[in-house]
């Protein structure tokens, strides 16, 4: 993490989308609110519901386990320590459909079980549960990748949609969507699942299919909530968004029907999903994805630079922030530069498109620059790698470079499971505070770098950012541009050279279990210094732009920093598609008009 420990690039999780349904109302509202059931009311579907349900889903709806109750009777037995050693292995708990890869938010939200779940195996499973939950007035989540830092996948008295099943992965040679057949030309393209995960799409693609598709930079991250939220990944700056892919998907919306949105049929559903956020308008069960030519290699290099006082750190952050401007601004570059405490520098950065040997050549001026200054710097020497492209998720080879990757420890595990060991801090993690701000590229202009060096030094005094430089698309080429601005993601993002992140978060814990209880005070001092930490750079900005898969669960001006001008276009497609606000996430499109919890309407 960015300040007392480093936040690293890979604290992204896409997030997968929640859902929070209700049942169709008369036009003429009544006196009082409107509220959605929860087990204690006497509206709570009976047994026999519950039962013929279980029979519509071919005996798919499950009663959820809550592992971390079972902590809460018996704190001290070894059963709740192997739990929170598990609670370390994100495919632990991506299997565990009681719990979600991040546990909560020290005073916003805490992870909490649905009460039953339709471990679904076919749209026509997602269509039943949809349904179940609009005819009986149910709070409905959907989890897939079950990543959300806002607390997406998760509400309590509800019913899930669990899709981690639905993850079949088709490759296609000429790909054309529905509708589009003589005016639109084949192209490559993958279609994914709704339930899939990142490493089995790049598995599938890449790794066994010798092409690219742009995806999430975390391994466990879900595909279709990753793409929901915009989606960004190690190459970005190459290839656009993961959303400014999709072809085609899958969804099935309020009223139960199953759509194919693609730019001929329901072209603004097909936008508003491409960017808008997931659990917002409808259940994506299936997306189609374009798919690239893959460049040669892959790779990395990474440094740490220690200044040995104040000013020979002003110094090397001005020096960085010339470098990135002039040499890494380009579609070869991703991923982070940060601006740490105690006046340290970590470079996390990857390459397409370039050799070892260019890599090395593009870094060597500001590497010669830091020795040159003699003692005011002390670096380790830089490490530099290029591996063929297609082995960038083999983790037969990731595994033999030291500190790259983890793997799922548990008996029996796929070999070919792991995750990147820049991810592990995140793997059930408690947030304290998470804040991202787009910067524009104009900071980058001769003149106002010198106000943008001051910035990121007045943060790392406080607390600590990095620069994640592949979710920016300044730099990129025409045709990624011209992708992503079909997308409803703030439209910010095009002219941003980086999304910059300050965070802080603890280990795995859990309120009421002795031993695992989350450090509140810990967690709002760190959330108040993350606050100060980031107000210069805040203050840089003309208006308001976060991202909505990485953003401060509290922002008082959401609807304009995750979407922009494009929030009322949105607005009007979700009261189309969804006229009663079945679909509830917090900061949702169309949240404004429900409590906080989603249960109760207030309009």
């Amino acid at each position: 993490m960015a300040g007392g420990a480093e936040m690293d690039r890979r604290q992204l999780l896409a997030g997968a989308g929640a859902l929070a349904l209700a049942a169709p109302r008369s036009t003429v509202r009544a006196a009082s609110p409107y509220r959605r059931v929860r087990p204690s009311d006497a509206d709570w579907p009976s047994p026999v519901a519950w039962d013929a349900l279980n029979v519509r889903t071919q005996g798919r709806l499950v009663r959820v386990h809550f592992p971390l109750a079972d902590c809460i009777a018996e704190p001290t037995g070894a059963a709740s320590a192997q739990l929170f050693r598990d609670l370390r292995n994100p495919y632990f708990i991506g299997d565990t459909v009681g719990l979600t890869e991040t546990l909560g938010w020290v005073d916003a939200w805490t992870t909490s079980p649905s009460i039953y779940a339709v471990a679904a195996r076919t749209t026509a499973d997602v269509v039943a549960a949809v349904n179940f939950a609009r005819e009986h007035r149910l709070r409905l989540v959907v989890k897939g990748g079950g990543h959300s830092y806002l607390g997406g996948s998760n509400a309590p008295d509800s019913l899930m949609v669990w899709t981690r099943a639905m993850n079949d992965i088709v490759l296609h040679d000429a790909f054309v969507p529905q509708g589009g057949e003589g005016r639109i030309a084949p192209q490559p393209a993958v279609s994914v699942g709704a339930g899939a995960y990142w490493l089995q799409a790049y598995e599938a693609v890449t790794t066994k299919g010798g092409r690219y598709v742009q995806g999430g930079g975390c391994t466990t991250v879900g595909v279709a909530g990753l793409v929901q939220g915009g989606g960004f990944g190690s190459f970005s700056k190459a290839f656009g968004t993961g959303a400014a892919g999709v072809l085609e998907a899958e969804i099935v919306t309020a009223d139960g029907a199953v759509r194919i949105a693609n730019p001929s049929s329901e072209p603004d559903l097909f936008w508003a999903i491409k960017g808008g956020g997931g659990g917002t308008f409808g259940v994506v069960t299936r997306l189609t994805l374009r798919t690239h030519e893959l460049p040669p290699f892959f790779g990395a290099v990474s440094a740490k630079v220690e200044a040995r006082s104040p000013a020979a750190y002003r110094a090397l952050v001005s020096r960085l922030v010339d470098f990135y401007a002039e040499a890494l601004m380009n579609p070869h570059w991703g991923e982070q530069i940060s601006f740490r405490s105690k006046n340290v520098v970590g470079i996390n950065m990857v390459f397409q498109g370039l050799d070892e040997a260019a890599a090395r050549a593009t870094w060597r001026p500001f590497f010669d620059w830091v020795a040159s200054a003699g003692e005011e710097y002390k670096m380790a020497k830089p490490r530099v790698l290029a591996i063929p492209a297609k082995l960038f998720w083999d983790g037969r080879i990731l595994g033999s470079i030291p500190g790259v990757i983890r793997r799922d420890n548990r008996p029996g595990a796929p070999a070919d499971h792991f995750y990147w060991d820049g991810d592990a801090d995140q793997v059930g993690w408690v947030i304290h505070a998470y804040r991202s701000v787009w910067l524009p590229s104009a900071l980058l202009a001769p003149r106002s770098r010198g106000e943008l060096a001051d910035a990121l030094f007045a943060t790392a005094q406080v607390w600590g950012v990095s620069l994640h430089c592949n979710k920016g698309l300044a730099g990129a080429p025409p045709e990624a541009l011209a992708a992503s601005r079909d997308t409803s993601t703030n439209p910010a993002v095009l002219d941003a050279f980086a999304l910059a992140i300050s965070g802080a978060g603890e280990d795995p814990a859990y309120p009421g279990i002795p031993g695992y209880e989350p450090d509140l005070a810990v967690g709002r001092f760190e959330a108040n210094r993350v606050a100060q930490a980031m107000a210069p750079l805040e203050e840089l900005l003309r208006a308001p732009a976060s991202y909505v898969s990485e953003t401060n669960y509290f922002e008082p001006e959401w609807r304009r920093a995750f979407w922009g001008d494009n929030y009322p276009r949105l607005a009007a497609i979700k009261s189309r598609y969804d006229p009663e606000g079945l679909f509830f996430v917090h900061h949702g499109v169309g949240s404004e008009h429900w409590s906080p919890d989603g249960f109760t309407r207030l309009d």
